[in-house]
């Protein structure tokens, strides 16, 4: 099956390109004036959106390891025609995209599935919320303002529940509070916990991550969780359960996260609570997730 064995990131073209200006164009002039503005502009190189750095990062996997192992679809609403322009800022910064799809204004969720696409990142909310409903990894950013690049070292920073992890442990916190929550994953602490919908995009970057010597790999990553003790303990065993290793792991005790992400140097923090990836944006690019009780 093509794109089997590849790690597969599908990125809708507001979340890899600043398309603020013509947005604005579409949603005070309408369809018509959008795309007569894209295509008058198909030359303007677009500036870097919010998943940029990111992608960029990812695309420079391939040419370590001498084969494509990491491939970027784009899913546009645009239409073919109007998607000139995005096409052309690709070529420009010479970032390896090669397939498409243009829908024309209707959603591209569709399409994910076909190009086995590990995760899916946007700035539409319905169509993340379908493709975590539909199992795959997924993402909201929140805006399209270009990440600078802190380094060359790709750095991925989720939180737990309803993350990496099932939401099954924040409903307890949510309905009975942090007493009852402690109580809960003390006693169940040698149980492991469910996956959440970035366990196996997490999973496919440590395959990567084996690619590579130890000390060279261009892939880091770290849980970035509200939990502390003892509430972390069953969040290790999960971990060694499942046969994964994070890089780094940060229990932060409700501590603001925003600081500890950007001296981290994340280029993507994934969490499924809106307020923390309103935070987090501020010093890093923050992708909500719209998953478990948080989001009910």
């Amino acid at each position: 099956m093509e794109g089997a064995g590849k790690l597969v990131v599908a990125i809708s073209s507001r979340a890899l390109f600043d398309l603020d200006d013509s947005h604005a164009v579409f949603e005070s002039q309408g369809l018509r004036a959008y795309s007569e503005y894209q295509i008058e502009h198909e030359n303007d190189v677009l500036k870097p959106g919010q998943a940029f750095a990111m992608v960029n990062k990812l695309l420079r996997i391939n040419t370590l390891l001498g084969r494509r192992c990491v491939e970027v679809i784009l899913l546009s609403r645009n239409s073919a025609d109007t998607g000139l322009r995005v096409f052309n800022s690709i070529n420009h910064y010479g970032l390896d995209i090669t397939r498409a799809a243009f829908t024309g204004g209707e959603s591209p969720f569709r399409y994910i599935a076909p190009f086995n696409s590990q995760l899916f990142l946007s700035t539409y909310a319905e169509d993340v919320g379908r493709a975590l409903e539909n199992g795959v990894a997924a993402a909201t950013l929140l805006s399209a303002g270009g990440a600078p690049e802190v380094s060359s070292q790709l750095r991925f920073a989720f939180d737990g529940d309803a993350v990496l992890f099932s939401d099954e442990a924040e409903r307890i916190y949510k309905a009975e509070g942090l007493k009852a929550f402690a109580k809960s994953e003390k006693e169940s602490a040698k149980k492991p916990l469910e996956g959440g919908p970035f366990r196996h995009f997490l999973s496919a970057l440590q395959s990567l991550q084996k690619e590579f010597p130890e000390g060279e790999c261009p892939i880091r990553t770290a849980l970035v969780t509200a939990r502390s003790a003892p509430a972390h303990e069953r969040v290790i065993l999960t971990l060694r359960a499942w046969g994964v290793r994070i890089d780094e792991s940060l229990f932060l005790g409700g501590m603001d996260k925003g600081l500890f992400l950007k001296a981290y140097g994340a280029d993507v923090f994934f969490d499924d609570q809106r307020s923390h990836c309103d935070s987090a944006s501020a010093h890093v690019a923050a992708g909500h997730v719209p998953h478990g009780v948080a989001n009910q």
